[in-house]
C-alpha cells in the first residue's frame, strides 16, 4: 500500500477511536476525569473495565467523530493536565495492582502558550520516567496517529502494537519535510524516508505486532483485539516483577 494511503487511513475521522476501544473490548468501563490540579483534559480519556476476569485500567487519546467533537477534544491534542490525568489512573492501576492498557492516535501534544506555561515538556518527560518502572504489566497500541512525545508519553510499555493502517513517528511528515526542505508539500516524500508504517516499524523491531484491519468490520477487529489482549496480560502477568521491568528497561535501551 502506497505511505499516502496508509497516512491517509491513520487520519480517517472514522477510525475506531479509543473510547471506541474501551468500551467495545471492556466489560463495565467506568471512565474517570480530571487530574487533580487544574483541569479534565477531554483528549484523554480514561479509566477502569474488565477484561475477561481481570480488572484493567485503560488510558488513551481521544480524536473527535465530527467537527465539535474534535473542538471539545482539541483535536487529540492533549494539553499538560492530559497527561497528568494519565499518570494519576496509571499510578492508581500500580497500587492496586491492576494492568495498563493504552490507545494512542494524536499528532502530538498540544503547542499553545498556556499548554507550554502549565508545564507540557515537565508532563510528558514525568510520564516516561513514571511508566518505565510501574510495577505492572503495559500495553500499548498506536490506533490512528502516534506523533512525537505526545504519543511516546502513553507508550512507555512492555508491549507496543500497531493497527496495520497506523503510523507513528518522531514527528509528522508535514512537519519533517518542512524542517529538511523548508516545504511542507514534501509531506509524502518525507513520510517514505521517515518510516513510520506498521510493518516497517515492525521490522526494526520498534514495535512487537502489527494488528491486521484488512477485511475486518469494527466488531471483529475490536473482537480479535479483546483476544490478543487476554492472551497478552496472562504472559505479562506470569512473569516476575523483576524480569517484566528488567525487559521493558532493555527494550526502550536498545534504540
Amino acid at each position: 500500500m502506497k505511505i499516502a494511503k496508509i497516512v491517509r487511513k491513520a487520519r480517517e475521522q472514522s477510525r475506531l477511536t479509543a473510547l471506541d476501544f474501551a468500551v467495545g473490548i471492556f466489560d463495565d468501563f467506568i471512565e474517570l476525569h480530571g487530574d487533580r490540579s487544574f483541569r479534565d483534559d477531554g483528549a484523554v480519556i480514561g479509566g477502569i473495565g474488565w477484561l475477561g476476569h481481570q480488572a484493567v485500567t485503560v488510558v488513551g487519546i481521544q480524536k473527535g467523530k465530527s467537527l465539535q467533537d474534535n473542538l471539545n477534544r482539541n483535536f487529540g491534542q492533549p494539553h499538560p493536565e492530559g497527561y497528568r490525568k494519565a499518570l494519576r489512573l496509571m499510578k492508581q492501576a500500580e497500587k492496586f495492582g491492576r494492568p495498563i492498557v493504552t490507545f494512542i492516535n494524536t499528532a502530538g501534544a498540544y503547542p499553545g502558550v498556556g499548554a507550554e506555561e502549565r508545564g507540557q515538556g515537565e508532563a510528558i518527560a514525568r510520564n516516561l520516567m513514571e511508566m518505565s518502572d510501574l510495577k505492572v504489566p503495559i500495553i500499548a497500541i498506536i490506533i490512528g496517529e502516534g506523533g512525537s512525545g505526545g504519543a511516546l508519553a502513553l507508550a512507555v510499555a512492555d508491549r507496543v502494537w500497531m493497527l496495520e493502517n497506523s503510523i507513528y513517528a518522531v514527528l509528522s511528515p508535514e512537519g519533517f519535510a518542512s524542517i529538511l526542505w523548508k516545504d511542507g508539500s514534501r509531506a509524502m516524500e518525507a513520510a517514505e524516508l521517515m518510516k513510520i508504517t506498521s510493518h516497517e516499524l515492525l521490522e526494526m523491531e520498534v514495535v512487537d505486532k502489527v494488528i491486521s484491519e484488512s477485511a475486518l468490520s469494527s466488531k471483529d477487529l475490536l473482537a480479535h483485539v479483546k483476544n490478543e489482549l487476554e492472551l497478552e496480560v496472562e504472559r505479562l502477568k506470569s512473569m516476575s516483577l523483576e524480569k517484566l521491568l528488567e525487559e521493558r528497561y532493555q527494550r526502550f535501551r536498545k534504540y
